[in-house]
């Protein structure tokens, strides 16, 4: 584990992943942990407070949110390939796949954005000549192997898949990457605040959420909460988590987003790996899905990969599809609540794939 990744259990059974040392909060929470800070930073009005040896970050947190104030620990978030165990524990070669409709051609009027805060994107033929693409800037890139190794990092092109099977669903989308988590599938609390901060000047109508944690107590984080309701009009889709348990996974497990849970290849029932109870709300196809991927031996730009990261790309498609005719909020509500739609149980509603 990093030397900077602390692993704490307030609750016995249930570990979280935190940046050691490290509390957020807001202007307001700032006064009432300046006490035991020994260096404070401020990005968008949060406030990332780097404690005192020896101060329980856990403990601090629970005493701020006593007094009616916003804190959290900086949780730990990880992308949600299956790469660590099974059949399909890691992206496969495949042969190339045909652009998704008229992706190669920009979006169409009435296109719906999704962003993407992930590892990147990579240039690739399905999008080299969107003006979406052309427009971007370069902080959304994608970095195959960001530790120098000469080998790609092990979530190096995430981004890159999951952009492939939202466009597979919405050919019209029009996508912006946001690099968030680094080729290891490795972010945090406070990186995520920061592209929330960011996108609420311009929501987007769709906003994809491949990662996630448990967090310390289970609970949300009350400044993932407030960011999320920020984005006026934004339908937030976030993974359920490779975590075969009932236990929440955030921020899928908030009421402000849905949750993804991910079928297996029959599409007929949950995934072994997946996350799944009362707070996940739909589930797709998410075992051995082919998309868009990094131009990188052995791949040639495309592979095949399991994971509720993936599940959660496709709701996503499939909501921003629907939104060309509706809002997004109208779509989201139409594909969960349409009459006749099969559901599973601590599953949600089914989402099929596209086509």
């Amino acid at each position: 584990m990093d030397i900077g990744i602390e692993r704490v259990e307030p609750i016995s059974g249930s570990p979280a992943l935190i940046r050691k040392g490290q509390l957020l909060t807001d202007a307001a929470g700032l006064a009432a942990t300046a006490r035991w800070a020994d260096a404070v930073t401020e990005t968008g009005g949060i406030y990332r407070v780097r404690l005192s040896p020896g101060v329980d970050v856990c403990d601090l947190v629970a005493s701020v949110r006593a007094r009616g104030l916003r804190a959290s620990p900086n949780h730990v978030l990880r992308g949600q390939p299956l790469y660590f165990g099974g059949p399909a524990s890691r992206p496969f070669p495949r042969a190339a796949l045909p652009a998704p409709g008229s992706a190669a051609d920009g979006p169409a009027g009435g296109a719906v954005t999704v962003a993407l805060p992930d590892t990147g994107l990579a240039e690739h033929p399905w999008w080299e000549r969107s003006p979406w693409f052309l427009e971007r800037g370069r902080e959304g890139d994608e970095v195959a192997d960001g530790d120098g190794d000469g080998e790609p990092d092990p979530q190096a092109g995430h981004g890159t898949f999951i952009a492939g099977l939202v466009l597979r669903s919405a050919p019209s989308a029009r996508l912006r990457p946001v690099r968030m988590l680094d080729g290891h599938g490795v972010g945090d609390e406070a990186g995520l605040l920061h592209v929330l901060g960011r996108l609420a000047s311009d929501p987007p109508g769709v906003l994809n959420l491949s990662f996630g944690t448990h967090t310390f107590d289970d609970g949300p984080s009350p400044l993932v909460e407030a960011a999320l309701a920020e984005l006026d009009g934004t339908v937030t889709v976030a993974c359920a988590g490779n975590t075969a348990s009932d236990r929440p996974f955030w921020p899928a497990a908030s009421p402000r987003v849905i949750a993804v849970a991910a079928l297996d290849a029959a599409g007929e029932a949950r995934a072994p790996f997946s996350g799944h109870g009362p707070w996940v709300d739909a589930c797709a196809p998410g075992e051995w899905l082919s998309s868009a991927f990094l131009d990188h031996a052995p791949f040639d730009g495309y592979a095949r990969w399991s994971g509720t990261s993936f599940a959660a790309a496709l709701v996503s498609g499939a909501i921003a599809a629907a939104a060309v005719e509706r809002s997004p909020e109208e779509a989201a509500k139409h594909l969960l609540e349409g009459a006749g739609s099969r559901r599973i149980p601590d599953s949600g509603v089914v989402v099929a794939m596209p086509g």
